[in-house]
Formats: structure tokens, sequence, C-alpha cells
């Protein structure tokens, strides 16, 4: 009894000193997030029931402003777990990116009712989870439900990143006029592309995304202690190799958790994005119906980042006026939340409470990778002054046409040995810039290296690569990436594309040679004076796009693997090159913007 008693007291001792750790948590949050000050104490209403119109019951919670008054809302969806249903572990979710209790309670602390709800299948909301298909429904009849509400004053915003992102475009373009923002982060409205892009397998993220969502829900509906040791970094790394190393890619379900798994099936049987089911759950169409104003926040090295600027261009040629935000992130960053917040309480003072002047002026605010300085402007993509790198003899990248009347460089893939990815936009934790020495003494990898620079170089926007190819193979895949090479020889990659070669696809050239255009995504980086500019060419980025086996079988279907000979031309007939929008800082007829550090 003694002991049990002394194991009493030592657990709510822990408690108390975990109250407290809290309490500075959640201050030195507020500092790092650079909130203004609080002004409320909050208090917290757990396990709301909200009615769907099929009968089924999600749940969430309200923060709100423990004072009189009236406060606007903040809807927040997530497939994450509430506070609650996360318990103890509501730590995990603290310390790994994602929003939890002292996020919601910043919004509150600052005027604002918060509801916090757990999708349809998740946690202990009711009904089966179906990544993307109920949200547009859901979400719109738990609106209807906050409308209904004492506390509602008739105004509501929307936040969050991710999942939590794409849950606003679901209902976006049909909410009623009391939506009076939102703040999509790292995210799309278009999230076929997301799983299937370039007619290729995002192995990596829907992988990983499936294995994460069944294990973090435990038998008991929450994240309970069995769910803990599923997310277990070492158990995950265990189950994910085994998977990426699996053919076909169709049934690695089974192989990281034991049994099908029934959305993860449903993607491989429809790689096609223009099937009926990718066309109810992308919402890219529906963007110019949006009234509501748009902040978008995306991240140099983020899953989502060529689609979300999609997006952006796409509200600004319907009319509207987006603003948008891409820091140096990935997707998995804490410090996405951190902005997230500080973003989403000005944009939500301005739109909710009328306090206009807590918007910035210029609506594009990038971070310069490189310079370590963030740029306003009025538009993305910048103006700038498009400069072709051709592939030169010798591993050499230039300005200057090639003269040479053949050239080509060669080298095979083997899926059987796949090139790796290393870093970039992915979900693990070894994303975002990393050093590609290691990878460059691969012998499928071909790289093109200019001197080094005389001056810095800012490349701000779209990149892209023209080249020539021939491959033994009527299927396969090239792959070109953007690397920043510093003076002691750290290769850092910057941004990369693929393009998958179809029967059909590309330009076929009179000598039978394949002219290709690589989508490299958008960047801003400043190289400095001193470092180099290199373009990686690969055939292979596994897992972060799944191998192309060559033999042409269909997405999730391949077991065959055919190894493939690359040629890359580089002569005056085919000058390969690497196309980058580059801006002179001392140019200021180039771009509207102003620089300043942070």
């Amino acid at each position: 009894m003694k002991l049990a008693n002394r194991g009493v007291l030592a657990f709510l001792g822990l408690g108390v000193a975990g109250l407290g750790l809290c309490q500075l948590h959640r201050q030195l949050r507020a500092l790092s997030f650079q909130a203004p000050p609080p002004q409320y104490q909050v208090v917290v209403e757990c396990h709301l029931r909200i009615p769907m119109p099929d009968g089924a019951t999600l749940m969430a919670d309200r923060y709100s402003p423990q004072a009189n008054g009236e406060f606007p809302t903040i809807l927040i969806r997530t497939p994450y777990g509430r506070p609650p249903e996360l318990g103890l572990f509501n730590l995990i979710a603290r310390f790994s990116g994602l929003a939890d209790d002292s996020t919601y309670r910043l919004f509150a602390e600052r005027g604002y009712h918060v509801v916090v709800q757990s999708v349809r299948g998740r946690f202990l909301s009711d009904g089966e989870f179906d990544p993307f298909v109920n949200e547009a429904h859901d979400g719109t009849a738990t609106i209807d439900w906050i409308s209904r509400q004492e506390w509602f004053n008739g105004t509501l915003g929307l936040w969050g990143p991710s999942y939590l992102g794409y849950v606003q475009w679901a209902v976006a373009a049909a909410a009623p006029a009391y939506l009076k923002a939102i703040l999509p982060m790292m995210t799309s409205a278009r999230m076929s592309r997301a799983i299937f892009p370039d007619d290729a397998y995002s192995m990596d993220t829907a992988v990983r995304w499936t294995y994460l969502v069944n294990a973090m829900q435990g038998p008991s509906k929450r994240f309970d202690l069995i769910a803990l040791m599923r997310t277990a970094p070492f158990r995950q790394v265990r189950a994910l190799r085994r998977a990426f190393a699996h053919t076909p890619t169709g049934e690695v379900d089974r192989v990281i958790l034991g049994k099908p798994v029934s959305f993860y099936r449903i993607w491989m049987e429809n790689a096609n994005l223009s099937s009926p089911y990718w066309r109810s759950i992308d919402k890219h169409k529906q963007l110019s119906a949006i009234t509501a104003p748009v902040h978008l926040i995306a991240g140099w090295y983020d899953i989502f980042l060529r689609d979300q600027l999609i997006d952006y261009t796409t509200l600004l040629a319907s009319g509207r006026k987006p603003y948008l935000t891409i820091g140096p992130q990935t997707h998995s960053a804490m410090s996405v939340i951190e902005q997230g917040v500080r973003e989403g309480l000005s944009w939500f003072d301005a739109h909710l409470k009328g306090q206009q002047e807590r918007v910035r002026q210029r609506p594009v605010r990038v971070y310069v990778m490189g310079a370590h300085e963030w740029h306003e402007m009025d538009f993305w993509p910048p103006l700038a002054r498009t400069t072709r790198y051709y592939l030169h003899a010798h591993s050499q990248l230039a300005t200057v046409v090639p003269s040479e009347r053949s050239s080509v460089d060669q080298f095979t893939f083997d899926p059987l040995d796949p090139t790796p990815v290393v870093g970039g936009p992915m979900l693990n934790e070894g994303n975002g810039p990393r050093d590609h020495r290691g990878l460059e003494m691969r012998p499928d990898v071909l790289t093109y290296t200019t001197p080094p620079l005389t001056d810095d170089v800012d490349v701000i926007g779209p990149v892209r690569l023209e080249l020539y190819t021939r491959s033994s193979l009527p299927h396969t895949d090239f792959i070109g990436r953007l690397c920043n090479v510093y003076p002691d020889g750290r290769s850092i990659n910057v941004c990369d594309g693929l393009f998958r070669v179809l029967p059909g696809k590309g330009e076929r050239q009179p000598d039978g040679s394949l002219r290709i255009d690589i989508d490299m995504w958008a960047t801003a980086q400043r190289f400095r004076r001193g470092h180099c500019i290199r373009l990686q060419v690969v055939s292979g980025a596994h897992p972060r796009w799944e191998r192309n086996l060559g033999s042409g079988e269909p997405i999730g279907k391949g077991v065959n693997m055919l190894r493939a000979e690359q040629l890359i031309y580089r002569d005056a007939a085919h000058p390969s090159a690497l196309v980058l929008p580059i801006i002179n800082p001392s140019d200021s007829s180039l771009s509207s913007r102003r620089a300043f550090v942070g």
C-alpha cells in the first residue's frame, strides 16, 4: 500500500510538473510564433457531438475565450486526432510538426472560438475513414452546425496544414457568405497529383501516409500504447524498407500492416487521374468559385509545392487576390505550424475582425535560400531573365551553345538497384536539402557543373530541363535535379522533377532521339559567388517516385524488371539545357520586390 501510495504521489507530482511544463511550453511557443500577447484565459469544451445528415456523429472540441462578448470562429478538421484522443501522447503531436493543444489555445487566447473536429472514421468519430471522399459534405454539415450555435457571431475562418488544408478546399467553393477567410498550408486542391504525379507514382508519400494513419489509431480508437509502438521510428523504418522493395506495389499495404487497406487499393485501381473517383475528390476546377480571401502557405521542399503554386495562379487568373507565403520548410517541419499561426493570426484579424492593417501590403512573400532573406513582391513568379545553361562535354554546364556535331553521355538504370533519393520533397525525416556527393559517385548519375561563379546568381521561379534523350526501352524515366555546389564540395539539392517516357510522349526527332521537357518545380535560391550550379540527370529517385520497372505494366501491378540503357545528347543539333529564371538583384525592372532579413 505504501508503495502504491508513493506511486500515486509520484504520478500526481509528474502530472503537476507536466502541467507546469505545458504552460511554459505554450509561453515559449507564443514567443517563437511572434504572436501578439494573449488577451484571454481559455476554457475548453471537449467531446462535442456534431451530427451528420446520414446519422453519423463526428466528435469535436471547442477552445473559447473565457470572457463575455462575441468572437469569430476558426474551424480545424483533422484526421490526426484531437488532444483528448491523443491523451498523454499529445506531446507526440507537439514535437512532430502537427497542430496540438497549445496551437489551438494560441488562437483562443487572442479572441477566437476554435472548433477542432476529428474527421469521419478517425479516432472517436463515427464511420469509416475514406480519405478525401467525405470531406465536402461532412465539412459543409459541420459549418452549418456551427452557424446554429448561440456563441457563433456570424464570422468563420478555416485553418490548417496538409490534410487539414485539403478539407478547406473541399468546402470553400460552396460555402456560405459567413466564411470570411481560409488559410490552406502545405496542401493542394488537387490531391490526385500528390499520389500520381507526371504519370508516375509518389510511393513514399502514399505508402508512408497509409502506414501512419493506420498505425496511429489504436484498438481503443485513441492514440494509445499500441499506437505508440506502431509509430515508433524503428518500426516504421523496418516496415517501410520492406514495402519500398516489394513488388507489385499494389500489395504493399499487406507488407506494412499485415492486411489490405481499402483506400490504398482504391488508389491503385485509379492511377488514371481522369477517373470518376479522382474527379469527385479534386477541387481545382472549383477554385474560381471561391469568394473568401485565401492565404496559401507553402514550402520549397514540400511535396505539394508545385500544385499549390498552380492553385495560386488559378485563383489569380480568376480575378481573386490570393496571398502567398513560401518558406524554406519541408512538409514535416515544426516551423510550418509556427508560420501558420503567425500568418493565421494576421489573416484572421484582418478578415474576421476587420483589422485590415494586420495584412501586409504586398501579397507574395518568399524566402530566398542562400541569401537568408525574405522578399516581398506583387505576384508570383516575379519577372525574370530566362537563361539556358547547356550541357557540355567533360560534365560541364555553360551558357554557350555546344559546338560539337555529335556528342552523348550514357548510363544504365537498373530497377533491381534503383537510383535512390537523397532528401528533397518527401514525408520522411531525411527530407529537405541534403549533401549529394555520395549519390553523385554512382555510375547511374550524370552531373554537369558550371565553373565557380564570379557573382551571386538569384534563381527565383520555375525551373525546367530541355533534354534530348534516347532509351533502349519505350517505358523509362528521366529526372533533372538542380544542386548548389559549395566551395568545400558539398552538393546540396535545390529542386527537381520527373518526366515519365511512354509511347507517344515527348517530341520524336528525325534521328530517333526524343526531346522532353522536365518540369523541375520552382525555387528561390541564391547561388553565392564561388559556388557552382550543378545539374544531375538520373532515371530514378526511389522511393520518392516508384522505380520505373521498364516493362510498361500498370502502376501497382508490375513485377518484371528491365534494365534501361540511357543516352543524353549534348551537341549543336541536340542542345540539352537547364533553363533557369534569373533575377539580377541590381535590376529593379525585373521584379517589384523588397528584401529584408528574417
